[in-house]
């Protein structure tokens, strides 16, 4: 007769199978921008067995979780030897973060985490955590991630645990296993979340998109996402911040918004994610949008759509941190295909597909915010009268 230790893993082992081969489905019709999918892409169910549980009968004679996983999310993104690559942010039941990859053969399901997670090095100050990660392959031949690295507040007053520093790790490697540390960034602004390097140099320098922060949680007196150029990688300097992509008043970027992942080149421009943040009854909402900026001054914009891109929807909205959508990683492809790899409520990472020309025309062809109700209701308005002048 089997074991309770040989039951229990065996109907894990099944469902897990099961879990990780699950075909993914596209959900129709979608709206002409992209399509999302039925399931997540990866949960914290898609971790090992062998991350989660004591495999020796003798020290875990019920087969219990021994050290669990909280949640998978907000994972950068790139194509690397084939596959969909997925650099994800892993919570453990400690709260604590780190970093694991998983992929893909085909970048909406079958997702598969490598045997071991990322061993990130540690600076001469060590993370207390470490998250959202952004993949930039340079043009200088290494990939780079670019990260958050949190630090309790050495200023705190005492019993304060929980007012933290932010800074922009930043490491790189050229295999995804084997990461070399550099010198976290350093810029004028007293706090530092959402930093991502460019792919390209811009006059023999690195360009970082930035978010000037006063706090750890509040931007402040933070502008919005903002640029900057450093001479050096391994000891990155940027002695100016200058806004890129500002916020503003009543819109979907009032509270903050940052840069998602590495933008992506277009014959028309630069594609850029990003995610904006309001204040609401329910607390702050997370959703997504798009803007583009000039091929030869990436900090320029050239095309601004009004509202969101994408926002989070039916079971997205609800999780650890509810009503959120937030993205660090996307995957654009040399036949045009375009895989937006975004998380829901802090929790699970979804995907949705689209293409570079649709993105391109959604950019191109959306109106700006016009930042005030009757500007929006006479544009409506005036959509309205044409297309029943058409239909008639």
């Amino acid at each position: 007769m089997a074991s309770p230790f040989e039951k229990r893993r065996a109907a894990l082992e099944k469902e897990y199978h099961a879990l990780i081969t699950r075909k993914n489905v596209r959900n129709e019709p979608g709206n002409g921008i992209f399509h999302r999918y039925r399931h997540p892409v990866v949960t914290r169910e898609h971790t090992p067995l062998f991350w989660r549980y004591d495999y020796n009968p003798a020290t875990n004679p019920r087969f219990m979780e021994r050290i669990g996983v909280n949640a998978t999310f907000n994972a950068g993104a790139m194509e690397f030897d084939g596959k969909i690559i997925l650099m994800l942010r892993v919570e453990g039941a400690d709260r604590k973060s780190f970093f694991a990859v998983a992929e893909s053969p085909n970048g909406v399901d079958n997702f598969r985490f490598w045997d071991k997670p990322v061993v990130m090095p540690e600076t001469d100050d060590p993370d207390v955590n470490v998250y959202d990660i952004r993949l930039t392959r340079h043009e200088d031949g290494w990939i780079y991630g670019v990260f958050c690295t949190e630090r309790k507040d050495p200023n705190a007053e005492k019993g304060d645990l929980s007012s933290a520093v932010a800074q922009a790790g930043i490491a790189r490697t050229r295999d995804l296993v084997h990461w070399e540390r550099l010198d976290d960034l350093k810029t004028p602004s007293p706090q530092q979340r959402n930093a991502v390097l460019h792919p390209e140099f811009v006059d023999g320098k690195y360009l970082f998109y930035t978010r000037p922060q006063d706090g750890f949680i509040d931007a402040g007196s933070g502008g919005g996402i903002g640029w900057g150029l450093a001479d050096d990688i391994a000891h990155a300097v940027i002695q100016e911040e200058r806004i890129v992509d500002d916020r503003a008043y009543h819109t979907i970027k009032e509270q903050k918004n940052g840069l998602g992942p590495a933008p992506v080149k277009t014959d028309a421009g630069w594609l850029q994610l990003a995610h904006g943040v309001r204040s609401c009854a329910a607390g702050l909402r997370y959703t997504l949008y798009l803007f583009m900026t000039d091929l030869e001054k990436p900090w320029v914009q050239i095309r601004r759509p009004g509202g969101a891109f994408m926002v989070p929807e039916g079971d997205e909205r609800v999780g650890d941190v509810s009503n959120v959508l937030f993205s660090n990683g996307w995957v654009a492809r040399e036949n045009g295909e375009v895989f937006i790899y975004y998380a829901s409520s802090d929790t699970r990472m979804h995907v949705a597909t689209s293409t570079i020309d649709q993105l391109v025309d959604y950019v191109t062809h959306t109106p700006p915010d016009p930042l005030r109700s009757a500007a929006c209701v006479a544009r409506r308005i005036g959509l309205i009268e044409k297309n029943l002048e058409l239909s008639s």
